[in-house]
């Protein structure tokens, strides 16, 4: 396959992502998570915040998978799936509020990441070698 084929291949990955950012970060601020809600003034929410509730819904999605719960909210999903979700979620609202293009940033990372020499299963199996 092509450099330009991978490309065109994985723009629609991209163009997904950016889709869940737009998506999440909307429904975030029509939610009035980035407005002050007595005054209806913009709020300038402090990143490492947001950075430690992304952490936290992945300590619960690690608490949820190791203790095999179902989510309460979603009683037919499990309380991993619904809580990765959540995690989700938070990223995509903190880029789109950032104005970042994640969905970009994921394709060419995972073309970097197919073209390192510490990701090749050769290497991961030897001596030292990343095992996860």
């Amino acid at each position: 396959m092509t450099e330009l084929e991978k490309r065109v291949r994985t723009a629609g990955l991209e163009n997904a992502v950016n889709t869940v950012v737009f998506a999440c970060h909307g429904a975030a601020k029509s939610a009035g998570w980035w407005n002050d809600l007595e005054t209806g003034q913009p709020l300038q929410r402090n990143v490492g915040e947001s950075l430690a509730l992304i952490h936290s819904e992945i300590s619960e999605a690690m608490e949820g998978h190791r203790k095999s719960l179902m989510d309460g909210h979603l009683p037919h999903r499990s309380n991993f799936e619904v809580e990765l979700a959540d995690a989700v979620i938070r990223i995509a609202d903190l880029a789109g509020a950032h104005g970042l293009d994640l969905g970009g940033a994921l394709r060419e990372k995972l073309e970097y990441n197919a073209r390192r020499a510490d990701h090749k299963r050769e290497n991961r199996l030897k001596d030292n070698g990343k095992k996860y």
